[in-house]
């Protein structure tokens, strides 16, 4: 049975389309991710499985428990970590993991063997009587990870986990997501905009582009598909004559042009820089920098939109800041 199910999915908040007739499964073990920038609908998504969110239109399980009309049925299923704090940091972090528990209607001794539990396995249980307040960010992080456990959820939900943490940090946060996965069996989906985290992470990815899935497969696959090596070539000036010209060119599998640099995939990148360099240098284009790369998430995304992550979050024109902006009054 999957651990997810959902079938042509709609959000609307007021006019606009947050969740635009998404479907796809996440099956039991399976670590899922939804990749996208900022705003994109990932969060939605998750508040609508979580039964924070109504949705407009369409289907959702979690656990083979429809998400409409089963709110306590599907909460006892899962556990959730927010993209927003929500520890209270005036209290221990074991305190912290007593009143979740209790809202769990956990009794008594089944509360102290669990958050025992938890503890130990998020690496806190010598800090569990340290006031939250004088937690570092990873550990407040593994706090909130270890209080989403509390209850043995089925399924995991977590909503930008390693966000605003530094480098360090974030790979410590994998290797513990990783290890739930695999070593307590917990089905997890998490939302991301960290190409590297889905990379790392994630058995399969949705690249989530303005409230639909533009792309779904594990990352190898996805990176298969755009296929050889790709260069990324910033020119200075116009680089059209450039474009008309590697357009002709034989070995040359696709081309992509944005923001001033132009993306080649070919295979065999390494030993094709001279020819690129004596094209560009016939079309009177001049070339600032060459950086050969595999495919990575960040060019699959740009395959299938047309921009990156960065640029989308930049442009700030997404469907969830739309109505956000609406809601506000702004």
């Amino acid at each position: 049975m999957a651990a997810i199910t959902v079938a042509n999915l709609v959000k609307r908040f007021a006019e606009v389309t947050a969740v635009d007739r998404i479907s796809f499964s996440v099956a039991e073990g399976e670590l899922f991710g939804l990749l996208g920038p900022n705003g994109a609908g990932k969060t939605t998504i998750i508040n609508i499985l979580a039964t924070l969110l109504h949705p407009t239109s369409g289907e959702a399980e979690v656990a083979g428990i429809p998400v409409s009309g089963n709110r306590d049925a599907v909460r006892r299923q899962i556990g959730v970590v927010f993209q927003e704090p929500a520890l209270d940091v005036r209290l221990t972090g074991r305190e912290n993991l007593q009143f979740h528990a209790m809202m769990y209607g956990l009794t008594k001794p089944q509360r102290k063997e669990r958050i025992a539990e938890v503890l130990e396995l998020v690496d806190l249980a010598d800090r569990a009587d340290q006031l939250v307040e004088k937690y570092s960010g990873g550990m407040k992080r593994r706090l909130e990870i270890a209080r989403g456990l509390i209850q043995r959820p089925r399924v995991l939900f977590l909503d930008e986990p390693t966000l605003g943490l530094d480098t360090q940090t974030r790979r410590r946060i994998w290797d513990y997501i990783r290890s739930l996965n695999r070593n307590q069996r917990v089905t997890i989906i998490l939302t991301t905009h960290y190409m590297e985290e889905a990379d790392f992470l994630c058995d399969r990815v949705a690249i989530i582009d303005r409230g639909k899935i533009a792309a779904l497969d594990s990352p190898a696959h996805l990176k298969n598909l755009l296929g050889g090596d790709i260069l990324h070539l910033e020119t200075a000036g116009r680089g059209e004559p450039l474009v008309k010209a590697l357009k002709k060119t034989e070995w040359i599998r696709e081309l992509k042009w944005h923001d001033g640099t132009l993306s080649v995939t070919l295979n065999r990148g390494d030993t094709r820089i001279p020819a690129l360099m004596h094209i560009a240098q016939q079309t009177g284009t001049v070339i600032k920098s060459v950086n050969l790369s595999k495919p990575s998430l960040e060019d699959v995304f740009l395959h299938f939109t047309g921009r990156t992550i960065r640029e989308e979050e930049a442009s700030g024109d997404t469907p969830f800041r739309f109505a956000h902006r609406r809601r506000q009054g702004r």
